[in-house]
């Protein structure tokens, strides 16, 4: 009956971690004691870390943290307000300047964190009339931002340009404006969004395209300047998204594109509006990473030398990495309390990775999510190469054909990978 059921009610009936902390399985907020270059102390011990998103090793470099510590002497701590109101910084709009330089866009807009910029600019760039074709492996933070935006999502498979092209003749018409949104690098599985054709689409069915960029920023890309770049298709989407609390060793995000639309989305998006800004030291942080991304291209190289020798060792080991061809490499387990159980014996073997299991992926799809940072020696990777290895075997998970076949079919229904070639 109405009005009888305690709004709390939700939270004492959800069991779903305390079962996996009754089991001592759940592998969750790990307190990190410091870290020193790819590895990190937890529980007073050191382990290699293959979990992160430092992609280029930027967050120990000496001109980083020098430029940081110089911000705090010089604004202090933090903006203590809005860009909107009083918190607007010199700095922010430096950055902003040599970011949208960077990317190759007429303007850049700076926001407090990557999550509030998807929020901002979709839900503030599409109208009750307008519709948002999204992919279905799409970060949080997008699928966030179209609950947001008053106007229809329409989803399709994820990166099949095939069931993009069936949603948009089915439905086109019925809408006024059409934005196409997806990850330039998927999170989960590191694959590459197929932009070229995705623009031609776009160019057919006349929609806007964004691109967010959170893992190919500092990554795709000559210089790592992105998913336009790696293509070779520079200012060929509309906007383009990114992070900084990855490559660039940070907090923060930012949207880029035309003057104008980044002018209607500063007066518009509400996260924007409403948020305080990124503290000096973060601003500062991001200033000076993209100005070591192009001036010292040694961090980028190494990136790709270490992330190629992991897709190449762990797939001849028998992993099925989803075909990853980016520093995400994901290891296909299947079961959500055999990933846990993996990442925490890894975790007693000294490395650090992280699971991900449902709502992050389909159910029976767990991965353990390994990525590869340009700090990497060759020995922590031979390390974990090591440790990966005898562990495949002891879970049954590699030199073992059938659950190998097994894999392979999960990695073909799920995440479209042939699979002839992931065994």
């Amino acid at each position: 009956m109405s009005g009888t059921i305690d709004l709390f009610s939700k939270c004492y009936a959800y069991d779903e971690a305390k079962k996996a902390q009754s089991l001592g399985l759940y592998p969750f907020f790990r307190p990190i004691e410091s870290t020193v270059g790819s590895s990190v102390v937890t529980h007073g011990k050191r382990r290699v870390m293959i979990g992160s998103n430092n992609y280029l090793g930027l967050t120990h470099h000496p001109r980083v943290q020098a430029a940081a510590k110089a911000a705090i002497d010089k604004f202090g701590t933090g903006c203590t307000g809005s860009r909107f109101l009083n918190g607007n910084l010199a700095l922010h709009e430096e950055l902003e300047v040599l970011l949208a330089d960077y990317l190759g866009k007429e303007s850049a807009l700076v926001f407090s964190t990557g999550f509030l910029s998807n929020q901002g600019a979709l839900s503030c760039i599409v109208g009750r009339s307008d519709v948002l074709y999204c992919d279905r492996e799409n970060h949080a933070s997008i699928i966030e931002g179209t609950r947001l935006a008053i106007g229809d999502t329409v989803k399709f498979r994820h990166n099949d340009m095939a069931d993009l092209e069936r949603v948009l003749n089915s439905t086109r018409g019925k809408y006024d404006g059409a934005l196409i949104v997806a990850d330039g690098v998927f999170s989960m599985s590191g694959d590459i969004f197929n932009l070229p054709r995705v623009i031609e689409l776009a160019k057919k069915y006349n929609c806007r395209v964004y691109v967010d960029d959170a893992h190919a920023l500092g990554v795709l890309g000559p210089k790592g300047q992105g998913t336009e770049h790696h293509f070779g298709m520079v200012n060929s989407a509309d906007l383009v998204m990114g992070t900084f609390s990855k490559s660039f060793a940070s907090i923060g995000g930012f949207v880029a594109g035309t003057k104008d639309v980044m002018h209607y989305i500063k007066h518009k998006a509400r996260p924007f509006m409403f948020s305080a800004a990124m503290p000096p030291a973060a601003a500062a942080t991001v200033l000076e990473c993209l100005r070591i991304v192009q001036e010292e291209p040694e961090h980028l190289q190494n990136l790709w030398k270490n992330a190629n020798k992991m897709a190449r060792e762990l797939s001849g080991m028998g992993y099925n990495t989803l075909n990853s061809r980016t520093p995400i490499i994901p290891l296909l387990i299947g079961d959500d309390y055999m990933a846990f159980q993996f990442t925490n014996k890894l975790y007693e073997s000294g490395v650090f990775a992280t699971p991900v299991v449902r709502p992050a992926v389909p159910e029976g799809c767990a991965l353990i999510r390994t990525s590869y940072m340009a700090s990497h020696t060759e020995q922590d990777l031979d390390y974990v190469l090591e440790v990966l290895s005898k562990l495949g075997k002891e879970f049954g998970i590699i030199g073992n054909r059938d659950r190998q076949a097994e894999l392979a079919e999960l990695a073909h229904t799920h995440f479209g990978v042939a699979p002839a070639a992931t065994i």
